[in-house]
């Protein structure tokens, strides 16, 4: 596909919005996995300026800001979850003055613009690690979590890494073990140094200089350790884990001592403190702990303290029966005390949600009941790239994976590959018009018959029914920073209230194929909602056909 030529719009360079400092509240963030967005250089891998390229598409569909995942420059063993310079853009994205356009981009548009903070680990080819491993005594020798063996050499204690074996790898120089929560590519930092923190810090006022709007915050509960390496005790009962699948061992643990820990709340301290000096911007938290997201997700988000919101992986579960969606939305409502959660449905580490949570139901018909359930929750949502296409999860055999994480539990675990292959943009062209060359992963030949060109202006389509959805929705003040009320309603059903300023909104959603009846109650209720979903009322008897949903003025 050719370079599309982009004039930036006539504007300041400034943070959209700034007047309301709670422009987050209740946003709608479209996720970008720079890496399978837009190619627009013929390498296959996408880029900031295919990026770019398409901002008048992002733009159009009535999301309020975009999140990249990481861009920085890496080795990529990781794909850019394990990075090697935070104050660059790796060549194969672009540089820093592509990045500076697409800021300026976004901006003239009214798009916030969030990027990926990486910082409880690094790549190993990091400055910063490559001199820490080399001795004992330098500068930089306790950036790290480094730890002595065991009399008889076995590592320190019985952490495991998520992706498989001990989080302890031997260096031979130091003689000593280092931590890495994930690859052993992708060492733990030690924010129990001061050191530490400033420079992580710093790396962040960089992007706030450049202009970014805030940061999603990659593992923000693994930054710190127990400074004595306590053992971790074994799994029993509790909450089943939600993400981390049974045939890896790291389910088998209760991470007590390995993430999680209450210093954490200080140096989140430091960050907001950070963060407050550049009015407009924002911050949102991944929560990787089964059993304690709410808890977590509480404290780091206590109104003006800490971090603004967050996000656990409870709705991106293989659960998805009405009652499970009613019951984590309590949960953390009544948990949450003054913070603010965000909630995705899909993302770039689990399967896509029409996949995960629609199989047995048409594409069509339930992608755009799941994106008007996500966005009607109270809190921020997150929708991923493809999901406003309907797009499922792709099969990648096993000769083209890429994934770390997939290749080390294949064939149980098939890895992250089959939600980040590239995005379609046209049903006809080569590789869906992602790229001119090769692409770095396969593009699905099921995405390919819903390009956005397929889809794009035609009525009734998934691209259509998200963008008259999301263009509805912000006329609705009680969407964006309303209180939630659950109301009881038939099996397979989900009604809510949102309410807001003396307005309320009555929200019904029929996760099931069939037409249900629900009681709308006593008091009159009128139908506002947008016309890409229908119903029957008669009175305050709701017809809803399956998979609809209905919006009501009380």
């Amino acid at each position: 596909m050719a370079d599309v030529l982009f004039a930036p719009a006539n504007s300041a360079h400034i943070r959209p919005g700034s007047t309301d400092p709670d422009w987050w509240r209740g946003a709608v963030i479209y996720q970008i996995y720079p890496r399978s967005f837009q190619d627009s250089n013929g390498d296959g891998i996408g880029d900031l300026r295919g990026i770019l390229n398409r901002i008048d598409y992002i733009s159009d569909l009535g999301v309020d800001g975009i999140w990249l995942s990481p861009f920085f420059t890496s080795p990529m063993h990781d794909f850019g979850y394990d990075v090697s310079d935070f104050e660059n853009v790796d060549p194969m994205f672009g540089t820093l003055a592509c990045f500076d356009e697409l800021i300026e981009a976004a901006h003239a548009r009214g798009l916030k613009v969030l990027i990926d903070l990486v910082i409880s680990h690094s790549s190993d080819q990091h400055p910063w690690f490559v001199e820490s491993r080399s001795s004992r005594n330098n500068s930089k020798a306790d950036w790290y979590v480094w730890a002595d063996c065991k009399p008889e050499g076995s590592p320190p204690n019985n952490w495991l890494s998520l992706f498989g074996g001990s989080a302890w790898e031997w260096d031979a120089t130091r003689r000593q073990y280092y931590l890495h929560n994930f690859l052993a590519s992708q060492p733990d930092l030690n924010f129990h140094n001061p050191e530490v923190q400033d420079a992580v810090l710093s790396a962040a006022r960089f992007w706030l200089d450049r202009g970014v709007d805030g940061f999603r915050l990659d593992t923000v509960n693994f930054y710190f350790h127990d400074r004595d390496l306590r053992d971790n005790p074994p799994h029993i009962g509790g909450v089943e884990p939600t993400t981390v699948k049974a045939d890896n061992p790291y389910a088998l643990q209760h991470h007590l001592y390995d993430k999680s820990q209450p210093e954490n709340l200080k140096f989140l301290e430091r960050l907001r403190t950070l963060l407050d000096e550049y009015p407009g911007t924002t911050s949102v938290g991944e929560i990787g702990d089964d059993g304690r997201s709410i808890e977590l997700t509480a404290a780091y988000t206590e109104v003006g303290k800490r971090i603004h919101m967050a996000y656990s992986f409870d709705l991106l579960t293989p659960h998805h029966s009405a009652s499970y969606v009613r019951h984590v939305i309590e949960n953390m409502e009544n948990g949450l005390g003054t913070g603010w959660p965000s909630w995705a449905l899909s993302n770039h580490d689990v399967t896509r949600v029409v996949s995960r949570w629609g199989a047995d139901h048409d594409p069509a018909e339930f992608a755009p009941l799941a994106t008007a359930l996500l966005t009607s929750l109270r809190g921020t949502a997150c929708i991923y790239q493809g999901e406003e296409l309907g797009l499922e999860e792709a099969d990648v055999p096993y000769e083209l994976l890429q994934d770390p994480y997939g290749l080390r539990f294949w064939p149980k675990f098939k890895g992250r590959d089959g939600c980040r292959t590239p995005m379609p943009w046209s049903s006809k062209a080569p590789s869906s018009g992602f790229t001119t060359g090769k692409p770095w992963l396969p593009v699905a030949e099921p995405h390919q018959r819903k390009s956005v060109e397929a889809q794009d202006g035609v009525a009734g389509s998934v691209l259509e029914l998200t963008r008259q959805l999301l263009k509805w929705r912000r006329s609705q003040p009680a969407l964006h920073k309303g209180s939630i009320s659950f109301v009881d309603s038939p099996d397979g059903t989900v009604m809510f209230r949102r309410q807001h300023k003396g307005e309320t909104l009555l929200c019904v959603f029929n996760l099931t194929a069939a037409q249900v009846e629900v009681d709308l109650g006593g008091l009159p209720v009128t139908n506002v909602g947008p016309a890409c979903f229908t119903c029957e009322q008669s009175g305050n008897t709701l017809r809803l056909g399956g998979l609809q949903a209905f919006f009501g003025s009380v």
